[in-house]
Order: C-alpha cells, then sequence, then structure tokens
C-alpha cells in the first residue's frame, strides 16, 4: 500500500465487541438457518467465518449488521444488548459497524471519491474536512489516481479496494466482510488480506466470511465454521 491513514478505526472498546448467546434464526418454521450460536468477538480480534453454501454465513452477517434480529438468544453489540433495541437506536450502532458486501453495492453514478465520502456525507460532514481522509483512504487502497473515475471503468480488483476504502473511511469499530475476496485472483485475496490485517492492527475488530478456507489458514486469524446452521469455535 503507497499510504497508510493516521487512523483508520478508532480504539474499540475494552469489552467484546460481539456477544451471541444461544441465537436462533429461521426464515420458516421448518428451517432454522442457525442453530443456538454462541459467539464472542473481543475488541481489536480477528476472525474467519467459514462453511458451505448455505450454512448460514451470509444470515449470521446480518444479524451482527442487525438487518434482521434472533428469533431466540440475546445479541450484544459494544456492551449493549442489542436484541431487542428500538429501532431509533439501530443508527447508533450501525455507525459503529463497516460491511464490505459480497457484490460491492457501489453507486455507478457517483465518482470513486464520492463512493467513498458518502457515509461521511450522510453523517452531516462537509467535504472541506473530509475531503484529505477520503484522499488519503483512496491513496492507502491504491486509487487515488481514480478518485475521479466512475466505478464501471474500474477491474474487480480496484471495486474491491473501493468498497472496502468505503466501508472503513469512518473509523468504524467492527469490520464485516462478505465474501471479500471471491471475485479476485489469489495474488489479490492476498493483498486484500493485508489491508484487513492493517485495519485489525489499528483496533478494529474483524470478520471476514469465506469460502476460502486456504486463505483463512494463511492469515493466522481464529477460524470459526458454521455448518447446518451450527457454529464451532465461537466462544473465546
Amino acid at each position: 500500500m503507497s499510504v497508510q491513514p493516521r487512523r483508520a478505526t478508532r480504539s474499540a472498546s475494552a469489552t467484546d465487541t460481539v456477544r451471541l448467546y444461544g441465537v436462533g434464526f429461521g426464515y420458516a418454521s421448518t428451517h432454522r438457518a442457525l442453530r443456538d450460536v454462541n459467539l464472542t468477538l473481543p475488541a481489536g480480534s480477528f476472525h474467519f467465518l467459514t462453511g458451505p453454501s448455505g450454512a448460514g454465513k451470509s444470515t449470521l452477517l446480518k444479524l451482527l449488521t442487525l438487518q434482521a434480529r434472533p428469533d431466540v438468544g440475546t445479541l450484544h453489540l459494544f456492551g449493549e444488548d442489542a436484541t431487542m433495541a428500538p429501532r431509533k437506536a439501530l443508527p447508533d450502532f450501525r455507525r459503529r459497524i463497516g460491511v464490505v458486501f459480497q457484490d460491492f453495492r457501489l453507486l455507478d453514478h457517483l465518482s470513486v471519491f464520492d463512493n467513498v465520502a458518502l457515509p461521511l456525507r450522510l453523517a452531516g460532514g462537509r467535504q472541506i474536512d473530509y475531503a484529505a481522509d477520503v484522499g488519503e483512504m483512496l491513496d492507502w487502497v491504491d486509487l487515488g489516481d481514480r478518485m475521479d473515475d466512475l466505478p464501471p471503468s474500474l477491474s474487480g480488483g480496484e471495486k474491491q479496494r473501493l468498497a472496502i476504502a468505503r466501508a472503513v473511511v469512518a473509523g468504524p469499530d467492527l469490520i464485516l466482510a462478505d465474501e471479500p475476496t471471491g471475485s479476485v485472483d489469489a495474488k489479490m485475496g492476498e493483498r486484500l488480506l493485508k489491508l484487513f490485517q492493517s485495519l485489525n492492527r489499528l483496533g478494529a475488530t474483524v470478520l471476514i466470511a469465506s469460502h476460502d478456507e486456504a486463505l483463512a489458514e494463511r492469515s493466522g486469524a481464529r477460524i470459526l465454521r458454521l455448518e447446518g446452521g451450527r457454529l464451532t469455535g465461537g466462544e473465546a
């Protein structure tokens, strides 16, 4: 990476970033996507979430981003019970979470710069205040010379790095990535892994959902496995 940001994340709380107790979730009464899940992500930790397709990885990420709520059990985020948090409390939780989506979810009509700046703009920031931070983040992911371009002109690897920059520019305490290396080659996968490792060293708790178990093993991160809705390795 060319330029490392001064601070890509805030220091996480001394408490566990995530704690799930006996969590279950089902899309229908006959199908349990998650079963009795216990999970602890200590502040500043780095984990890979692996498992076959349909194992429940995406469902677990939806719970952690509060897009869905557990049917049973409890979910704590940043030391607070979020299981039944009122709707008005959700933005405060979500501002502390950066999500890297598998399909990027970039806005093709916005420039590279404006895609990264979007979370800061939505939070009420002024461009004069955040422009330098966005530029530094783009330098860090080696897109500083593409800031005026539109996403359709980028390669798959460049789009993924752009998605990562957008997810972390506001300094989240928790970074969740859904198959961030799924659409890139092995060399780019290793490069993206180093990005996440750098963010973790700066204080963020990182959870990467991935089919790439070999990459997970090389990362040195703690590996969690979901299969049939059941999680192993989740308790600290």
